[in-house]
């Protein structure tokens, strides 16, 4: 399965050849430089859903978000079944 994770783009690097075209995206707290290649017309506070490192389509604020709620809510409910795990016997 492939998951694709949206991030803000914060800034914007042209290149000369627009396959190299990267910028810098906000995933939450976390930065990374991005390949921009794929959504040419993505500019600095657009949203993109970004997967192995490449922006492959660009996304309104409201769909990030709806997919950042849907993350969030993923984790808490493997918390919960960790939790509720049975614990393995030590052998002695």
């Amino acid at each position: 399965m492939c998951l694709a994770i949206p991030g803000q783009v914060l800034t914007v690097d042209t290149a000369a050849d627009p396959w190299n075209r990267t910028g810098r995206v906000l995933f939450g707290t976390i930065e990374k430089t991005i390949n921009l290649a794929y959504v040419p017309a993505a500019e600095v506070g657009d949203y993109v859903l970004v997967h192995v490192g490449f922006a492959l389509q660009q996304i309104d604020p409201e769909e990030a978000a709806r997919i950042w709620e849907i993350l969030r809510a993923m984790e808490e409910l493997q918390d919960l079944e960790e939790a509720t795990k049975p614990l393995r016997e030590v052998s002695a």
